[in-house]
């Protein structure tokens, strides 16, 4: 079964616990305020990425604001910050919608649309949990989503 890591808002941060958990994963989807290239750089040791620009990413040009990606037959959209999503995703069929900028991870479900937040697994900010997500495929079919706590 296809996983595919997910995380968002590292600020420059790699910690070893997300590196332990992101291991395995054939491809990774980061929704910005990556913080540093170097993030990006250690990810690929990892899997193939997909990363977006967040709003503190203003060295990364090379970054797109939005990104569509299909993998293992899912549709992923990737954006940083939720509110800043100007159609409807179901109308293009997507299946998941990827954002951070909050902080807090969460996850729902809309017009069979899976509208998630992996949270950060950067700083701690506030007293929101250090997290990030994993997406396992099931013959191309079924997808589960995982939030996983690293501290």
């Amino acid at each position: 079964m296809p996983r595919i890591g997910i995380i968002s808002d590292t600020h420059g941060l790699l910690r070893p616990e997300a590196i332990s958990a992101l291991d395995g994963c054939d491809h990774l989807l980061h929704a910005g305020d990556v913080g540093k290239p170097d993030i990006l750089i250690q990810l690929a040791t990892i899997a193939p990425i997909t990363a977006i620009r967040g709003n503190v990413d203003h060295w990364a040009s090379e970054l797109a604001d939005t990104e569509l990606v299909s993998l293992f037959g899912k549709t992923f959209y990737l954006l940083h910050d939720r509110k800043t999503l100007d159609f409807d995703p179901a109308e293009r069929a997507i299946d998941v919608v990827v954002s951070g900028h909050s902080h807090k991870p969460q996850q729902s479900r809309h017009d069979g649309v899976i509208y998630l937040n992996p949270g950060s697994a950067g700083p701690r900010r506030f007293k929101l949990p250090i997290s990030l997500a994993i997406a396992t495929i099931d013959n191309g079919d079924a997808l589960e989503i995982e939030i996983i706590n690293l501290l």
